[in-house]
């Protein structure tokens, strides 16, 4: 077992592994706003259904790798071999991209991107499964989910910057080598599982191997309030992947900012969310398991009501202003999601149970871009300003909100039921299946 505070060191690994990602797979939201990107693969700046399918494309090879691969990368490579492999694979796309001269191609590359990205969550679990107890995976799990508002609050000042300096082909470059030279290193310096048979053992021959994923497939399965979970998952990432989609071409044609106003005013609510999930890390490690449920509830109303008041307010600092609230109280919702898998998932599930939750969830959530660039269209068509469309699609956002306030409440009510009233700290499950 790795020392108490060596573990600290693959938490911020991690963190940092994930930011990373996040500033990829965001950056086709920047690129979209730039005429020269647009022309090079055949986009018309109004088209934005086939803006919206680049995040789309990505997202469904995202869903998928997460879900069917992410065993296999368990039973097969482990966590450390799983992530550098994934390093070199996500980066080596983007450093190509520009070579790419259709728009078939750059939409192909997207769907390479997701597949390469796919595993990272679930293999995060594990690692955090595998140091920290369930009374204390708060704390870790905060961090690690971090990267994901630090990604996209250094993403889009640093994208827009690139561009703006380079030009977009540059960008790509620079991100590639981003992954290469600063991912690459520290994994190989800090991720090591423990030298256990759980996470050292690896199967002989390919029946064996058929066998091990069949089991950690079918185990995962089992986790209980894996279903729950899962739509919690989808509508928590809808909401994140939909609104990073869009904010930039938001802020640039309905608010009127320039593009690198629109960077730095676009990372704000990014920066907000990193507040949002650390609150939320350290609240988990010190309320009662059955009241964790709780957090999803109270972030839900918060996004909700920030994200209406962002799309009626007239001045335009003060819709960014609510979209900061919006970004603290997303984040709130980030950290009891990958805590309430890793806490009823068996050790040697829980990479494959976390895929499984985060894979169908990315698969249902790679829509809500497509979904609000055709409402978005639907509302120009009828007559909107482009205000008014893009205020219409973003108001689709808010569904999200409402199911992960009932799924929220829900699984409140089966933990309240589930562990005694005089429980004053998350309890280790006493069955961890159905």
């Amino acid at each position: 077992m790795q020392a108490r505070s060596a573990r600290w060191y693959g938490v911020i690994t991690l963190l940092v592994i994930v930011a990373i990602s996040f500033i990829d797979r965001m950056n086709i939201a920047l690129m979209v706003t730039d005429a020269h990107f647009l022309q090079h693969f055949g986009m018309a700046a109004g088209d934005r259904a086939s803006q919206a399918a680049l995040s789309t494309a990505f997202m469904v090879g995202y869903g998928l790798s997460a879900f069917v691969l992410t065993p296999f990368c368990a039973a097969l490579l482990g966590v450390r071999r799983s992530l550098l492999l994934g390093l070199i694979l996500w980066g080596g796309v983007t450093f190509v991209s520009p070579a790419f001269d259709s728009y078939a191609l750059l939409l192909l590359s997207r769907v390479l991107l997701g597949v390469s990205e796919g595993p990272l969550f679930g293999l995060a679990s594990s690692y955090i499964k595998a140091y920290f107890e369930g009374h204390e995976n708060g704390k870790p799990n905060s961090l690690v989910n971090m990267g994901t508002g630090l990604g996209l609050a250094i993403g889009m000042p640093l994208i827009s910057s690139l561009i703006a300096t380079l030009d977009w082909q540059g960008a790509f470059h620079v991100l590639g080598l981003i992954n290469l030279l600063i991912g690459l290193p520290l994994v190989l310096a800090y991720i090591h599982m423990p030298q256990l048979a759980v996470y050292q053992q690896r199967p002989a021959s390919v029946r064996e191997m058929a066998a091990r994923v069949r089991q950690i497939f079918s185990g995962a399965l089992q986790t209980r309030y894996l279903l729950m979970i899962t739509v919690l998952t989808a509508a928590y990432l809808a909401y994140l992947w939909g609104s990073v989609s869009w904010l930039p071409t938001y802020l640039k044609e309905a608010r009127g900012f320039a593009l690198r106003e629109m960077g730095w005013l676009g990372s704000l609510p990014q920066y907000a969310m990193i507040i949002g999930v650390l609150i939320s890390g350290f609240v988990i490690d010190r309320i009662p398991r059955r009241q964790v449920p709780l957090i999803f509830v109270v972030g839900s109303i918060g996004v909700a009501i920030a994200v209406l008041t962002a799309l009626n307010v007239s001045n335009n600092y003060m819709a960014v202003l609510s979209l900061i609230v919006a970004g603290i109280f997303c984040g709130i919702q980030t950290p009891p999601l990958p805590s309430t898998v890793q806490y009823y998932a068996q050790p040697q599930n829980v990479a494959s149970a976390m895929s499984i939750t985060n894979g169908t969830g990315a698969l249902v959530s790679a829509f809500m871009p497509l979904l609000m660039g055709k409402v978005m269209m639907l509302a120009s068509a009828g007559g909107a300003s482009p205000y008014a469309s893009l205020s219409a699609g973003f108001a689709v956002l808010i569904g999200t909100q409402l199911l992960i306030l009932v799924c929220g409440w829900m699984l409140w009510l089966r933990e309240r039921a589930q562990l005694p009233d005089s429980a004053t700290s998350p309890l280790q499950p006493r069955d961890c299946r159905r």
